[in-house]
């Protein structure tokens, strides 16, 4: 190899170096401008009393009413306990025979009490619904999407919708059976 082919290999060495790091650099670049755009433009509206609660749309697991989605909309007039829980929380599993001991008498009064099972499987959702005799509607949210929309940190989290679909309270932790009953007399229609 003569002394000019090794410079000419060195150079081009040295100019595909040169396009490698250029394209790596180009991409990083993308990569920060997509993280910047998806952090301005994400959904940062935290939800607290007096705000319209907003819809969703969730996959049934117990069928209730032979329905396979159920949407918040659906039980427009109504008061909505909307509950966000999992089988694996000692502090829901604690709430549940309050919520099915009061359900039928406030159903029949017009509250609905939806129960949003953040398991990753349905399977253990079935199995915990079986176990409590549970007959209130029971939607899945395995991908986070009505927790994230809510802003749900610790569960269980509820929140009490009033049957004009604004949110009336919003409780952190378990509830006691006395103080359930106290909020969904909150919620309750008001008989015209």
């Amino acid at each position: 190899m003569s002394v000019e082919q090794a410079k000419l290999k060195k150079k081009n060495k040295k100019k595909n170096r040169l396009i490698f790091r250029t394209i790596i650099l180009a991409i990083l670049l993308l990569a920060v401008v997509y993280a910047l755009v998806t952090n301005i433009t994400a959904d940062r509206t935290i939800y607290k009393v007096g705000d319209k609660a907003p819809d969703f749309q969730l996959t049934q697991v117990n069928n209730y009413n032979d329905l396979e989605t159920i949407r918040l909309s659906d039980f427009e007039g109504k008061g909505v306990m909307l509950n966000f829980w999992g089988t694996w929380c000692e502090p829901c599993e604690a709430e549940m025979p309050y919520m099915q001991k009061l359900y039928p008498e406030y159903k029949d009064k017009g509250v609905e009490i939806i129960a949003v099972s953040l398991d990753a499987t349905e399977f253990v959702v079935d199995k915990f619904i079986d176990q409590y005799d549970l007959t209130f509607p029971i939607p899945h949210d395995t991908k986070d999407v009505v927790r994230d929309k809510y802003k749900v940190g610790p569960i269980p989290s509820t929140f009490f919708i009033s049957p004009e679909g604004e949110i009336v309270e919003i409780v952190e932790g378990a509830l006691t059976l006395e103080r359930l009953e106290s909020y969904l007399k909150q919620i309750q229609p008001s008989e015209s």
